[in-house]
């Protein structure tokens, strides 16, 4: 049964607004390579470098194919699994809240995670190219 007046445009706007956050997050990346992968070697992930570049393309091409709603379940599982990744490497240590009192925390990463897992048990939505495909 379906609740609300139009799940599959509450669906669209999730992935779109989802896309456009993550190609913001992932620009920036492209011209501080050096600085990211400094930053995750920090951390103690192994081949920084590497884990920059496929952080940004995740980011990046992640972003784009949500926009279009191609590949949208494998996308938004990778992208979920990335924002685990950045709770427990980085946020959870710093509290829950974004901003104010233990600034840096995990909410901003776990509504991300949320919204992706919705693209992934909802669906992509309309005007998704992968509400195109034949049965």
């Amino acid at each position: 049964m379906k609740h609300g007046m139009n799940p599959e445009l509450g669906l669209t706007i999730l992935r779109i607004v989802l896309g456009v956050i993550f190609i913001a997050h992932g620009w920036p990346k492209v011209g501080s390579m050096a600085g990211t992968a400094d930053f995750l070697g920090g951390l103690g992930v192994p081949a920084p470098l590497v884990a920059a570049w496929a952080i940004t393309v995740l980011e990046l091409c992640g972003g784009l194919l949500l926009l279009i709603g191609f590949l949208v379940t494998p996308v938004a599982l990778l992208l979920t699994a990335h924002m685990l990744m950045g709770i427990v490497l980085v946020h959870a240590a710093n509290g829950f809240y974004v901003i104010g009192l233990g600034a840096g925390g995990i909410e901003f990463n776990l509504i991300l995670a949320a919204a992706a897992m919705m693209l992934v048990f909802g669906g992509p939505g309309l005007a998704a190219l992968d509400s195109r495909k034949q049965p």
